[in-house]
């Protein structure tokens, strides 16, 4: 955030200093503020190229909102907009700003008379203060990865005064590419045409990082060979001003395919064996990144992201660091020391450290998570913490390992994240973070809030880190719905966060204590509160919507929503229940479902822009390495359907809850049947004998149950049927109930209800608006260990809805209570 500074300019003029949650780009007139329209842009020709770069970008940014092209003007500081850097432009330097130099990374944007200044330390803090500017004017540093749209605007204004925000508390803040086939490499095969990620790519991926105000990345390496595919690569980076590393197991500045693609030329990955080779290899990877500010990782791995060894042999491992270094020192011309290095503790490699081994303390130390966003250690003592090298840590937003991959949409929360990362950073590790980001999308939030935190972890805490994300979506969407997105969001990311897609199944939750049902519909009220809140935005922000929150919504409250489907089937298929095959077609379903989102955000949405991005497989995993070549549709079971009846119930909480159209029995006489009404009633359906105009006969429906050994011999019958008004004025509908062939006990339904005094507003109104009547009767109970309940309407035009039978748990319920448990015979 921008922070209080004073600054005294060369003509001890004082400006007036801006709190940090104040705005500098105004779009209404402001007085003494300073217009944008029609503006020119002075810097030196000396300036550093990636400053030219952002430039250009800001040249661009203004034309977007303002509509109009600012001049530029190399070697002339007569703009009413000046950028430079200290060093690099006598205009800049003229100025003498306070508090510039000798920081690191750090801007300065003040006016001086009716010139905008944007002053950096060095070259980075220049490009953060350019696109500091653009976001303030609206230009989101995802306005290409999230497609979020650019408010044209009449004018802007500059408010007069000095803005900071200060040095970044991290040093090295970037991300690593990882993972990145299918979604990514399909992507960029569609979007650039080619099989790796060539300058083209990595230019947006740069440029990100840099308008996110980070500072270095790791390239993607599964297929990929950052500096081989494609020379240009690394000479962007350094133009630009982003630092270069290679991950955890790539030393010395090489990437692992350029070694695996070539294994005949450089042997075994066998330090041991083949040393000579291997530090040709490293040698070339040193004298390539020679000159730049590229991080080196040294180390090493065992062939393809594994151990080296079953243990850890700490003699090795001292010797090939000690032979690395002396290789930097060769090449290089200078100390090893001179060159950042890093040495990640990932994984079997902590045990190396945890059995004595230390490096020099020039050398920092890479501490990881657990791939799943706990922090595995942290430096422990004094001692530890003040190592000159200093810590960093390489956190997973994206994993492939076990017990199952995450790779297909974040569920990370806010929360964990912002926790572990404080947790770190209050421990000492503050040199370095780096962020697995998989196929950088979908996880734009998350890379938000890291490089956020990178920057400034002290701005929030973990009870109001949610106000970062209510932030995040009012510079995304807008204010108007920021709130409600920012709440939508981390709903979802908490519900998430309970299992990941690749380990949810049928089997997550219980589906026979309603446990499964309650998450589902929790999940499809979620898809319901985004939708509603999709119907209240902008056109031109229901791509940016769909990315951020709407397909991850929809996406996983369809998983959930399969899966529920998969257990209830299962379920009612164990219990030969025919209601099973009803569960299976809705799983296929939502599988189809789920396919077309994804195809809708491959092909359709922001135009097919990014097609080929979401083809995670994601349904079918049994461990992480399954290689199934797509997703599965989960299994389920098929239930031979004889018809009607056969169903019989068994308690549950002492009480037994019957759909009236699960009876075991039917019988009807003449030309009358039994008709099932789908979806009539409060919960299922109703049955009724039909035709209405046919005499009843001896029509029956009888209804079978057990009960407990100790139940009383004595239960609750309550009978639900449709408020059908006594339509035949014959003094109402009756039926006859009874239990194991007692007595039959005789109902009347709606005697009563009619539209006169004194049934009007005590029974007729309030009945006919809940559309049910509900009559209960004691009825006795029989010995045996089934029982049997028998239903004979008196009067045709009785519809049935449920029937509860209660011995001593039932509690009032408008829906009756959740159907029991029942199999059909």
């Amino acid at each position: 955030m921008i922070k209080k500074l004073l600054v005294l300019c060369v003509a001890m003029a004082t400006f007036t200093v801006t709190q940090a949650t104040e705005r500098f780009v105004k779009f209404t007139p402001v007085e003494g503020a300073l217009p944008l329209s029609n503006a020119s842009i002075s810097y030196s020709a000396d300036e550093y190229e990636g400053v030219k770069i952002a430039i250009n970008n800001l040249k661009t940014d203004i034309e977007k909102v303002l509509g109009k092209t600012p001049n530029l003007l190399e070697g002339a500081g007569k703009g009413n907009i000046l950028i430079g850097t200290l060093g690099k432009n006598k205009d800049i330097d003229k100025l003498k700003l306070a508090n510039l130099k000798g920081k690191r990374e750090k801007y300065i944007i003040t006016t001086v008379g009716n010139q905008l200044v944007i002053a950096g330390s060095d070259r980075r803090g220049t490009i953060y203060g350019i696109y500091e500017l653009s976001q303030q004017l609206g230009v989101s540093p995802w306005y290409y990865w999230a497609d979020v749209p650019i408010t044209k605007r009449d004018e802007a204004y500059i408010i007069k005064g000095t803005y900071t925000d200060g040095e970044p508390a991290v040093e090295f803040r970037g991300i690593f590419l990882n993972d990145e086939a299918p979604c990514l490499t399909s992507w960029v095969k569609n979007t650039f045409g080619t099989d790796y990620g060539d300058h083209h790519f990595y230019e947006k991926v740069f440029e990100l990082i840099l308008r996110l105000k980070g500072n270095m990345m790791w390239p993607a390496m599964w297929g990929w060979a950052f500096y081989a595919d494609d020379p240009e690569n690394g000479k962007l980076a350094d133009r630009m001003g982003v630092m270069m590393g290679t991950s955890h197991h790539e030393p010395m500045a090489r990437n692992h395919q350029e070694y695996a693609r070539n294994r005949g030329k450089w042997g075994a990955w066998n330090y041991q064996t083949n040393q000579e080779k291997l530090d040709q290899f490293f040698r070339e990877g040193i004298e390539r990144m020679k000159g730049t500010e590229d991080i080196v990782t040294i180390g090493m791995r065992g062939d393809g992201d594994e151990a080296m060894s079953d243990k850890a042999d700490t003699k090795l491992m001292e010797r090939i660091i000690n032979n690395q270094r002396q290789i930097i020192k060769d090449v290089t011309g200078k100390p090893a020391e001179k060159t950042t290095q890093v040495w990640a503790l990932y994984k079997e490699v902590q045990d190396y450290y945890d059995a004595g081994l230390r490096v020099p303390d020039d050398v920092m130390i890479l501490i990881s998570d657990d791939n799943w966003g706990d922090i595995r250690r942290v430096p422990v003592n004094d001692k530890e913490r003040s190592r000159k090298g200093g810590w960093g840590i390489y956190y997973h937003v994206d994993y492939v390992g076990a017990p199952r991959n995450s790779k297909w949409i974040n569920v990370t929360q806010t929360q964990q994240m912002f926790e572990q990362l404080s947790l770190a950073y209050d421990h000492g590790i503050q040199r370095m973070w780096i962020l697995n980001v998989g196929d950088l999308k979908p996880m734009e939030y998350p890379i938000q809030l890291f490089m956020d935190m990178g920057w400034n972890p002290k701005e929030y805490n973990l009870q109001n880190v949610t106000d970062h994300t209510t932030k995040f979506f009012r510079r995304t969407l807008g204010c108007e719905v920021a709130k409600e997105a920012a709440d939508i969001y981390n709903q979802n990311c908490q519900y998430m966060a309970r299992v990941t897609p690749e380990m949810l199944d049928a089997r997550t939750y219980n589906v026979e204590t309603g446990e499964w049902k309650k998450v589902a519909d929790e999940y499809l009220r979620l898809e319901t509160r985004a939708l509603r809140l999709f119907a209240e935005i902008p056109q031109e922000k229901h791509d940016a919507y769909r990315q951020l929150i709407l397909f991850p919504v929809q996406a996983m409250a369809n998983l959930y929503d399969m899966y529920y489907a998969q257990a209830m089937n299962l379920y009612l298929a164990e219990r030969n229940s025919p209601d099973a095959n009803k569960w299976a077609k809705h799983v296929a379903d939502c599988f189809k479902r789920d396919s077309l989102l994804c195809a809708y955000y491959n092909k359709e949405m922001s135009q097919g822009k990014w097609d080929g991005m979401m083809t995670q497989k994601h349904i079918g995993y049994r461990s992480w390495n399954d290689n199934f070549r797509r997703d599965m549709l989960p299994t389920t079971k098929k239930v031979e359907d004889k018809g009607l009846g056969g169903y019989v119930f068994t308690p549950s909480n002492g009480y037994i809850s019957m759909e009236a159209e699960h009876f075991f029995a039917s019988k009807a006489d003449g030309d009358t049947q039994w008709s099932v009404y789908p979806y009539y009633g409060r919960t299922r359906s109703a049955v009724a004998l039909t035709p209405y105009t046919s005499p009843v006969g001896d029509a029956s429906l009888t209804y079978r149950f057990t009960l407990p050994k100790d139940a009383p011999k004595t239960v609750k019958v309550r009978v639900i049927v449709k408020s059908t008004l006594d339509f035949l004025n014959i003094g109402g509908h009756e039926c006859t109930i009874s239990i194991d062939n007692t007595k039959p006990e005789t109902i009347n339904f709606n005697k009563t209800l009619v539209d006169r005094q004194p049934y009007m507003y005590s029974e007729f109104y309030p009945t006919i608006a809940r559309r049910v009547v509900e009559k209960v009767i004691e009825l006795p109970v029989g010995d045996s260990d089934v029982h049997e309940l028998k239903l004979q309407p008196k009067h045709p035009g009785i519809v049935f809805e449920k029937i509860v039978v209660d011995f001593g748990g039932y509690r009032p319920s408008y829906l009756f209570m959740t159907e029991s448990d029942y199999k059909k015979e």
